[in-house]
């Protein structure tokens, strides 16, 4: 099977289940986003938190895709940048576990924390502290590490780095992979709508929430899956409980959702389905296939706070989805 590279900002998740909205709105934070903070701010947040129930997991976007991807079998590798601390060491710790090829740069840096805010309705917001993360630098990119690799996996938050994430697509076009974009966060998108539009003409795979999705093209889903498609070999928009929606040139279809009963946490759910999806095309599936195994691994993450599913929902879904 095609070897699959992801890079993306390497954090562990602390996880905050919530009764109500309110911590948010006293930490003036913008439900269902992703809102950098620094330094000082992470530390304000700590304290006021220290005493709430929390969990802790390996986070960032492209990460929570690879290391599903490495549960499914697939063979990985991620590149990031995490500290010099015990963060640092569970991080790498975990991934090293699951069997990822890892290319992690160290630094001074604490490592990066996303601080999870999970409200009763599933839906997640993040404060998150890049730390070392934040120093990733195009020059930190090796030529050899795309030898081996069919694809590259990219996370949108690092589009808020011009340098690297241009450097970063130009050589992994030049050493043949297929280069695969998730757009992140739609306010991500829409503080950088021109980036992203120049960016999305040399990406093969993009992957969009109907809220992304919109940022971009200033239109519904189904419109803006034609825009996507205009520049991009694959386009993929996910509408959540009404399931997900790919085109490529003038095939375009569409699956449901996965039934669930009741949806805990939506954390990676995006995260999730992308390793599905890149899973089966990289065994040469069909559109609709990939699309309904990107649904499976969606269904099952947002069951669960957090990432971490128990090792016989791995089992079944890698019969259901490997085996297909």
């Amino acid at each position: 099977m095609k070897k699959i590279l992801g890079i993306g900002n390497a954090l562990v998740d602390v996880l905050y289940p919530l009764e109500n909205e309110q911590i948010i709105q006293d930490l003036d934070l913008q439900k269902g986003a992703m809102q950098l903070i620094d330094a000082e701010r992470f530390e304000t947040l700590r304290g006021f938190l220290s005493e709430a129930q929390c969990a802790k997991t390996t986070g960032g976007s492209a990460c929570n895709t690879i290391l599903a991807l490495a549960r499914l079998g697939a063979s990985t590798g991620l590149i990031g940048r995490i500290g010099r601390d015990d963060n640092g060491r569970f991080f790498h710790d975990s991934f090293a576990a699951a069997g990822v090829e890892p290319r992690l740069m160290s630094a001074d840096e604490p490592t990066g924390v996303a601080s999870t805010f999970i409200t009763p309705d599933g839906e997640r917001t993040f404060g998150t502290f890049l730390g070392a993360a934040a120093l990733m630098q195009a020059d930190d990119l090796v030529g050899n590490w795309w030898e081996g690799y069919s694809y590259i996996y990219i996370e949108g938050y690092l589009v808020q780095n011009h340098a690297l994430i241009t450097r970063l697509v130009d050589e992994a076009h030049q050493a043949g992979l297929t280069v695969c974009l998730d757009l992140a966060s739609y306010n991500i998108v829409e503080a950088d709508r021109n980036f992203f539009a120049q960016l999305l003409q040399k990406t093969d795979i993009v992957f969009a929430n109907e809220e992304e999705a919109k940022a971009f093209a200033g239109c519904p889903a189904h419109k803006a899956l034609d825009v996507l498609a205009q520049t991009c070999r694959v386009a993929v928009v996910k509408v959540g409980a009404d399931g997900a929606l790919a085109k490529s040139g003038a095939d375009e279809v569409a699956v449901p959702a996965v039934p669930v009963s009741k949806v805990v946490d939506t954390t990676a759910a995006g995260d999730y389905f992308a390793a599905g999806f890149l899973y089966a095309h990289a065994a040469g599936r069909s559109l609709s296939e990939c699309l309904a195994a990107g649904a499976k691994l969606a269904a099952e993450v947002i069951k669960v706070v957090g990432t971490r599913l128990a090792d016989d929902v791995w089992q079944q879904l890698r019969q259901s989805v490997c085996q297909a």
